[in-house]
């Protein structure tokens, strides 16, 4: 198994639905998993720790748990069938150990919500993952580091750019 981290959200260029990115922990692989609208809100509510008015559907199953003195011991993303990630919340009470199924994005969102481990099956890393470019992001970042480092007041004038005159007054 590979250790994963949610590296964010994302939209699809085309389709424009989300997309969860996990990130292996050596930033070698990233795993792109299309999830729902409202599962996309809860992983950016989780990662950006907002807590909402009244529990959600993911702030009531980590209420449950906590309750219930269980723990979440970590999420597996075990498969990937006709295009279908599954995975598995591990749960424990004591000596009592249960697996439950769950949409990975489900699994993720409460995972956050619980400071829980990510796990992904290195059979479905190998057939769904993509490499992740680190050259190429170096690359950009020094790129624009230059830009913004050569920039100077006169970039904002009317020179080759939009004059006050282009807006109605």
């Amino acid at each position: 198994m590979i250790e994963m981290k949610v590296a964010g959200i994302a939209l699809d260029a085309i389709s424009r639905n989300p997309v969860v990115l996990l990130r292996d922990t050596e930033d070698r692989r990233a795993l792109p998993i299309y999830i729902g609208q409202d599962q996309a809100k809860s992983i950016i509510n989780a990662l950006e720790n907002q807590q909402p008015p009244r529990p959600l559907t993911h702030d009531l199953f980590v209420n449950l748990i906590d309750d219930w003195d269980m723990t979440l011991e970590r999420i597996v993303i075990h498969a990937l069938r006709d295009n279908t990630f599954f995975a598995l919340l591990t749960l424990s009470a004591g000596e009592t150990r249960k697996e439950l199924d769950a949409r990975p994005s489900d699994a993720i969102a409460i995972a956050l919500r619980m400071d829980a481990p990510i796990w992904v099956m290195e059979e479905v890393v190998a057939d769904a993952s993509i490499p992740v470019d680190r050259a190429a992001d170096e690359a950009e970042k020094e790129a624009f580091r230059e830009f913004i480092a050569n920039l100077s007041p006169s970039d904002f004038t009317q020179q080759g750019g939009i004059s006050n005159d282009t807006f109605e007054q």
